[in-house]
């Protein structure tokens, strides 16, 4: 029987440098499950995977805007200062958290090839306003 169900949805993420990316994403806290061909599978390990490529295309990673919903911003954003990730690699920006007004409190961490990360939580008591139900 056929069935429409889906087991994951990942992103293709592109790097400048191959060999940094892989680097800087293991100390942003993701673990590499595999590579080869020229992509590495990156997880957490409660999920959230992508495919890091070994590919880039400037204004494909400048618009690129990966999110990623936590259950605490406030300690990953402790964890990636702590890494000192802006220091390590060139081109990484790291914004202070920031309660937006769409109802998620978030940081942005750009990555070494200008992929925007927004690692956020929903931000507690939010009532969302003219959201479908």
């Amino acid at each position: 029987m056929s069935t429409l169900a889906s087991v994951e949805l990942k992103a293709f993420v592109p790097a400048k440098d191959f060999a940094t990316a892989l680097r800087f994403y293991a100390d942003l806290g993701f673990t590499q499950r595999s590579q080869g061909g020229g992509v590495a599978y990156f997880s957490l390990e409660d999920g959230c995977p992508f495919l890091l490529q070994d590919f880039y295309e400037q204004a494909l990673a400048e618009n690129l805007v990966m999110h990623l919903l936590v259950e605490d911003v406030q300690a990953w954003h402790a964890h990636v200062v702590a890494r000192g990730l802006a220091d390590r690699y060139p081109g990484v920006r790291v914004t202070p958290v920031v309660a937006q007004p769409w109802g998620i409190t978030e940081f942005v961490v750009i990555d070494p090839s200008g992929v925007c990360w927004h690692i956020g939580q929903n931000t507690p008591g939010f009532e969302p306003v003219g959201r479908l139900p």
